[in-house]
């Protein structure tokens, strides 16, 4: 992982960040209006919204991204982080580019007072559960969805 790098989102990164969301929709068999992808775009850049994101940026080239909602919940005073979407391009999968991610999530989480990091995936995303199942623990929970 020489010349690994994360940091927070910037908006010079519009153009790769771009290329690499419309990879981690297609990874989902997801479309979404052009008019949804700028408003996130947007969300994840102002600082007074709930959302932000970190960067994997590998020899220069951005890599991956994680995108974080900060929110109260009711079981804890502190906030908790729902880490919502997680994503690395194809070429730079399998050399630790996802758990350095989630690692900086935790950092960053831990450093808005945040006491709990969660996420969600698809059950078979096998790769990433690996990386998961070494990371985190699962909650037994099942996710439903309206």
């Amino acid at each position: 992982m020489n010349g690994l790098v994360i940091r927070p989102l910037r908006s010079s990164d519009e153009a790769r960040w771009r290329f690499l969301w419309q990879g981690y929709l297609e990874f989902y068999a997801t479309r979404l209006a052009d008019e949804v992808t700028a408003g996130t775009w947007r969300r994840l850049l102002e600082p007074s919204e709930p959302l932000w994101a970190l960067v994997a940026e590998e020899d220069g080239e951005l890599a991956g991204f994680a995108h974080c909602v900060l929110h109260p919940g009711t079981w804890s005073l502190a906030r908790q982080c729902y880490l919502e979407d997680l994503y690395v391009a194809p070429p730079a999968r399998g050399r630790g580019v996802g758990g350095a991610l989630i690692a900086a999530v935790y950092r960053a989480a831990d450093a808005l007072g945040a006491d709990r990091v969660y996420w969600l995936t698809h059950e078979t995303n096998r790769a990433a559960r690996a990386l998961y199942d070494r990371v985190a623990q699962r909650s037994g929970f099942i996710h439903y969805t309206r």
